[in-house]
């Protein structure tokens, strides 16, 4: 899934100059957490500010929300989330920065999306990334060991092929935070020696 499927398209912008008191009122009007910080032109970013950012410092230090301005406790530029981007990598670059929401936009603001989003919309319980991928994997292997015995192991084609089952792998590994030892395509070169040097040449 990506992130386009999941987010929450509904969303409460406010300008930079409005006081936190507006911000407060928006958020408990309209039932939310946070609120994106309008651009003052096409140059600008886009900003986020939370109501984390108005309890830790707002409220933490007792000073008046009327009399505070949006622009001085927001987050600008904020990370933003490519509406393309699958859940997964939404999910890791949340684990990473320790955020708990993100506007999505592409040229534009197309949405928010949060962990609640990714909780109550993603489809990870049904469909776990790990064994997509591993499925994909060996559809991947199979497909270069049909096209190296049909080309050659030395053919730019046989090349091609295992470089899918390399990336596969590679994204894999890095999801589950290990190294991978050694690869399909090294395997593969154990028993085809050529097949390392016709990618090495190729290079």
């Amino acid at each position: 899934m990506k992130a386009s499927e999941i987010m929450t398209t509904n969303v409460v912008t406010i300008r930079g100059s409005a006081t936190v008191a507006e911000a407060v009122r928006l958020m408990k009007e309209n039932g939310i957490h946070s609120l994106i910080v309008d651009r003052r032109d096409d140059e600008d970013a886009y900003g986020i500010v939370t109501d984390s950012d108005i309890v830790y410092k707002v409220v933490a230090y007792g000073k008046d929300p009327k009399k505070v301005r949006v622009y001085e406790i927001m987050t600008k530029p904020c990370i933003v989330v490519n509406p393309d981007l699958s859940v997964e990598y939404v999910a890791r670059l949340f684990a990473q920065t320790g955020l708990h929401r993100a506007p999505v936009i592409k040229n534009e603001l197309l949405g928010i999306i949060s962990t609640t989003d990714i909780l109550t919309k993603g489809n990870f319980v049904e469909q776990p990334r790990v064994i997509l991928l591993e499925e994909r994997i060996e559809k991947a292997r199979e497909a270069a060991r049909a096209i190296c015995a049909e080309k050659g192991p030395t053919s730019r084609e046989c090349a091609a092929a295992w470089d899918i089952v390399e990336e596969l792998q590679a994204t894999a590994a890095h999801q589950k935070s290990e190294k991978l030892e050694k690869t399909y395509f090294e395997e593969y070169c154990e028993e085809n020696p050529d097949a390392l040097e016709a990618r090495i040449y190729d290079n």
